[in-house]
């Protein structure tokens, strides 16, 4: 399967869902920005996918990605942040959106596990009400410590900036 070929619109993904919960599968549901790839990444989503069967990542449009972290983000564009994802082996789908929070996408997509990592307290992750109103479960997962996104650029900023 190439990578394109896992980034859906939101109808073509709720189809796809549906058939996946026919075969009986499992739906886990994470969402992010996923600017520059790295280890916290990897061993995040590889923990989340463990969780359940299929693993589906809201991904955040380059307009959301702005609004939330500033007019200098994203770093790379919607669309190779998607194929990038997309060519995961443990991620089966990928479907962006544009809001600020992922909620309507959550209510779209009903998972059967809500997962984000450990930095976050289950009361604060959002869409969990959703989640579990229909007996889902929503779960964190360990991060691995030292690794983020901001932390890379501040680390390239410095090397291009010494002092």
């Amino acid at each position: 399967m190439n990578s394109k070929d896992k980034i859906y619109t939101l109808p073509q993904l709720q189809k796809q869902v549906q058939n996946w919960r026919n075969q009986g599968q499992k739906i886990v549901f994470t969402n992010g920005c996923f600017d520059l790839l790295h280890l916290g990444h990897v061993d995040y989503l590889e923990k989340a996918k463990q969780l359940g069967d299929k693993l589906v990542l809201g991904l955040n449009t380059d307009a959301s990605i702005s609004r939330l972290k500033g007019p200098s983000r994203p770093l790379q564009d919607e669309m190779s942040r998607a194929r990038v994802m997309a060519s995961l082996l443990f991620i089966d789908a990928v479907v962006l959106f544009d809001e600020d929070t992922p909620l309507k996408l959550i209510e779209a997509v009903q998972p059967d596990i809500l997962v984000k990592g450990d930095d976050y307290a289950v009361e604060q992750i959002v869409g969990h009400e959703v989640v579990q109103a229909r007996g889902g479960s929503v779960k964190t997962v360990p991060l691995v410590k030292g690794y983020s996104t901001t932390n890379i650029v501040k680390k390239i900023e410095n090397s291009n900036n010494p002092k």
